[in-house]
């Protein structure tokens, strides 16, 4: 599967998981809207939850941008449109936080849920903390990705959500 970032620009260069993965030539980076080409776009204001009935796309595609900027408009791109289900980051910024994943983190949980660990593995082994996402997350993702769609991501992610709060 392709990867794609819209890239904003608006953060520290220095833990830019997206331009690493760049350098790399792991994932194709945007720097605008109309550059990024359609797919299955990470929107976290989405009304459908990514799961592997999405899996039919060759493209997946994330924003990168400061999350104290990040806004609805941000994501009008092509593509249809899919959130991310419950996942707890594991970089040294957001650890331990749900739902505030780094660009690396968006598409690694992605490919999983996609069915494509093995690509997910691969883009993460590059950072010292990547195998610690897997880790932290390796239950919901082995049960988002034997889900049949969206909406059974959906209630698989009610349970981690009642568990959050208690």
């Amino acid at each position: 599967m392709e990867l794609h970032v819209r890239y904003e620009g608006d953060d520290d260069p220095e833990k830019c998981t997206a331009r690493k993965l760049d350098r790399m030539d792991m994932v194709t980076l945007h720097r605008s809207a109309r550059a990024t080409p359609a797919g299955v776009v990470l929107n976290p204001f989405a009304d459908r939850a990514l799961s592997p009935a999405d899996a039919d796309h060759d493209r997946l595609i994330a924003l990168d941008c400061s999350w104290e900027t990040a806004e609805r408009e941000a994501f009008d791109f092509a593509g249809v449109q899919r959130s991310l289900p419950f996942l707890v980051a594991a970089n040294p910024v957001n650890y331990g936080t749900p739902f505030q994943l780094n660009t690396v983190e968006a598409l690694a949980g992605g490919l999983v849920i996609l069915g494509e660990r093995d690509h997910a593995e691969r883009i993460l082994s590059k950072f010292r903390w990547g195998h610690t996402f897997l880790e932290l997350n390796a239950e919901p993702l082995e049960r988002y990705a034997a889900c049949e769609d969206s909406s059974e991501v959906v209630a698989v992610q009610e349970e981690y959500l009642v568990e959050a709060s208690d």
